[in-house]
């Protein structure tokens, strides 16, 4: 593979991904509604895949998608109003506050597990956050951190069986399937975040 590949590239070799085009996202107007830049990576990313669902475990989100299931800023909205109005819901991520709170947490994706990776925004650099992922079925156990971009966390956890949240050991082949492409939203689909 090549070394001097993006890590967005490499997802997509290893996924066998060849978007029909590269999605036109108008980023000025998505980090002006969501208040905040975003990962330089995670741009790349959304605009090579779109929505959609690696090796059928990690649910990629991204703004202004056909469906609403898998939109990073209607979630992001959703969740933060939740975790303020609710303290039950905003215990569930302590130590940290839910954005659009200053330096919160900002969910990009989940998995059908109902696992949950957000970047970590208290850096006024996007390209410096940290990515936390939180256990669904262990939100005791706490957050797991990765200091590194968003497409070489999915690719980590496709592919190196020492990466928290690694499936690589039941996959030898891996995929990608487009929300935006290939399916239509499921109507008995629950929006509510998984607790």
């Amino acid at each position: 593979m090549d070394t001097a590949a993006t890590w967005s590239e490499k997802l997509a070799t290893i996924t066998g991904w060849e978007a029909a085009t590269k999605r036109v996202i108008d980023w000025p107007s998505v980090e002006a509604r969501l208040g905040i830049a975003l990962p330089t990576d995670y741009k790349q990313l959304a605009e090579w895949f779109g929505s959609g669902e690696f090796n059928g475990f990690l649910q990629l989100e991204t703004p202004d998608t056909p469906g609403p299931h898998h939109d990073l800023i209607k979630n992001s909205q959703r969740l933060g109003e939740q975790a303020a109005a609710d303290p039950w819901i905003g215990d569930l991520f302590r130590p940290h506050a839910v954005f659009p709170a200053a330096g919160g947490l900002l969910r990009w994706a989940d998995s059908v597990q109902a696992d949950q990776f957000f970047w970590l925004t208290e850096s006024a650099d996007p390209d410096r956050w940290p990515i936390l992922a939180q256990a669904h079925d262990d939100v005791a156990a706490g957050w797991e951190r990765f200091d590194g971009s968003t497409s070489e966390f999915i690719y980590r956890v496709l592919t190196d069986h020492r990466q928290p949240f690694s499936i690589a050991c039941y996959f030898d082949t891996h995929t990608f399937e487009s929300y935006e492409q290939n399916r239509e939203p499921d109507p008995e689909w629950d929006a509510d975040p998984h607790w």
